[in-house]
């Protein structure tokens, strides 16, 4: 079964320069979306989709996709406004959030997948606990979180925007998108939608967009697309996938499983979080996990 990888990048901008999705972060000038693909591939995923802006292809194709010749196949899919320029502001420059750059990856994107974030390091056990979970999965609408401690993703910089994830078992009830924060040794979960605050767990599950779906997420995406458009766009709203999954969950369309990797996690929600992973990888090489070079000639 062919497995993919797809990764959300059209968030870099045109120029790259000092953006942390092409910051070196390994000992060979690696960038964080190569040890992705390198564990996707190990974990047996064989085809990865960059979602990017159509006017940084020749920038992957020079720099990033030569790297991975005959290790992996690769596609490439648009974000843009393509076929909605007649609905978009015409001072409009953000893109229309998650949800939509997912669904852009439609075209090139016909079996169960891995979405990630281009700049959060996921581990390797989460590709292998996706891979395990395609492997055994028949069901068209189940779908899976693969979800970290809270505890294991928060910054010593400051506070950060977190998915919190309430379960029943190995079933996701509600995901909501929330900025969390520790105060007094509290850790303090605010809900974007209505601001309303709860005290969580350290180590309460939270979602860092590594989540596997089947090809059928993408009529959801439509059906909510469409009714987004339909209530008008402005300089910032966004569809974020999260809320159309949890409508998925409210009106029981899908089987939304979840399961907790022991994966270290990091991202570079801060400048200072880079010496922080710098310095993991560093110890995850000297123990043998990856290579000093990760892309042999």
């Amino acid at each position: 079964m062919e497995k993919t990888l797809v990764i959300l990048a059209a968030g870099m901008g045109s120029r790259f320069g000092g953006l942390k999705q092409i910051e070196p972060v390994g000992p060979s000038g690696e960038i964080i979306a190569d040890y992705s693909i390198y564990d996707a591939i190990q974990a047996g995923f064989t085809k990865v989709v960059f979602v990017i802006k159509k006017e940084n292809l020749n920038y992957f194709q020079e720099k990033i996709i030569p790297k991975y010749q005959n290790k992996i196949k690769v596609e490439f899919a648009f974000q843009s406004f393509a076929g909605l320029e007649d609905k978009i502001p015409a001072s409009r420059i953000k893109m229309l959030g998650t949800a939509h750059a997912l669904y852009c990856a439609k075209s090139v994107t016909n079996e169960p997948f891995v979405m990630i974030n281009s700049d959060d390091f996921y581990g390797r056990s989460s590709y292998i606990l996706a891979s395990q979970f395609i492997d055994k999965s028949t069901d068209p609408y189940e779908y899976l979180t693969i979800n970290y401690p809270y505890s294991e993703t928060k910054s010593k910089n400051g506070k950060v925007n977190r998915g919190l994830v309430k379960l029943n078992g190995d079933e996701v009830t509600s995901i909501d998108e929330c900025s969390i924060e520790e105060i007094d040794g509290v850790v303090i979960a605010t809900h974007k939608n209505d601001k309303t605050q709860e005290e969580i767990p350290a180590d309460a599950p939270v979602s860092m967009n590594f989540l596997v779906f089947k090809p059928t997420i993408f009529e959801f995406i439509k059906r909510d697309l469409q009714i987004f458009l339909q209530n008008g766009i402005t300089e910032d709203n966004e569809l974020i996938l999260t809320d159309v999954i949890k409508k998925c969950i409210q009106n029981r369309e899908i089987k939304y499983k979840a399961v907790t990797t022991d994966a270290k996690w990091f991202g570079m929600t801060y400048k200072e979080d880079l010496e922080d992973l710098k310095q993991t990888l560093k110890e995850m090489i000297d123990e043998g996990i990856y290579p000093e070079k990760l892309w042999e000639e």
